[in-house]
């Protein structure tokens, strides 16, 4: 099968790849940076894997049908996402559009496109990669607190007007997971609290979590590999959350 991954290049989307290419399916890489997606193809190709790449902005239209066109997927990997920490009235608007735009409607328009094949073939996977944000709020994330939790609505209407067939879509809601973007939120709320990194670590990140651990990006792409067997076929407009029992109280 043909798995579609967006944001593949980052610490998420690529785990997820690699897991899926080590189950033998057909990888399309689809991110912004064209050198970076050759060379992490071109990673899979050297380990025997069946890779390609797409060069996508998903708040790009045209890029959007082209990347539909050219590689119709079974299972879609709504993965992109970007971070802006900030007070709401110090948040520039043009950034909070732009984080709707790339972590809501960006998945509904690819999803969008990918669905009239999937029908077609009557099997479709969806897999979304939410956050626990997308079920908890915290101080400074308004746009991408907001996106993800439309993206959890969004999931459960295209659920509902396709329950008629073999597809499924679903959302994956980790806490924090250690990857490059994470390193970057650090940095910036340790500048917007006054606290040190690690301070921001323990006191922000970990506080909430009973497991006080990162999640674990081979987590997700197990979690995404499950979603799309067998045993997963009735299982849709769901949220799975990894979270070490964070939202439990």
């Amino acid at each position: 099968m043909r798995v579609v991954i967006t944001g593949a290049t980052g610490g998420i989307g690529f785990a997820v790849a690699q897991a899926f290419a080590k189950a033998q399916h057909q990888v399309v890489l689809a991110d912004l940076n064209e050198q970076l997606l050759t060379e992490k193809a071109a990673q899979l190709q050297a380990q025997g894997y069946d890779a390609d790449y797409c060069v996508l902005d998903v708040t790009n239209p045209a890029q959007i049908a082209d990347c539909a066109a050219r590689f119709p997927a079974d299972i879609l990997v709504n993965n992109a996402g970007i971070q802006h920490v900030a007070r709401l009235e110090d948040f520039p608007p043009e950034k909070w559009q732009l984080l709707i735009e790339v972590m809501l409607t960006g998945p509904a328009m690819l999803t969008r496109a990918m669905l009239p094949q999937m029908r077609a073939n009557n099997f479709g996977r969806v897999i979304n990669i939410g956050s626990i944000h997308a079920l908890v709020a915290s101080p400074f994330k308004s746009a991408y607190v907001a996106a993800k939790h439309g993206l959890l609505g969004f999931s459960k209407v295209v659920a509902l007007e396709n329950a008629d067939c073999n597809f499924t879509i679903n959302t994956i809601c980790p806490a924090y997971v250690k990857t490059p973007l994470v390193e970057k939120q650090i940095a910036a709320q340790a500048k917007e609290h006054n606290l040190t990194e690690q301070q921001v670590v323990e006191q922000i990140m970990l506080a909430p979590m009973p497991q006080k651990a990162f999640i674990d990006v081979s987590e997700i792409a197990g979690t995404a590999l499950f979603l799309c067997q067998d045993a997963a076929k009735h299982i849709t407009a769901q949220t799975l959350v990894l979270d070490g029992g964070w939202t439990a109280r």
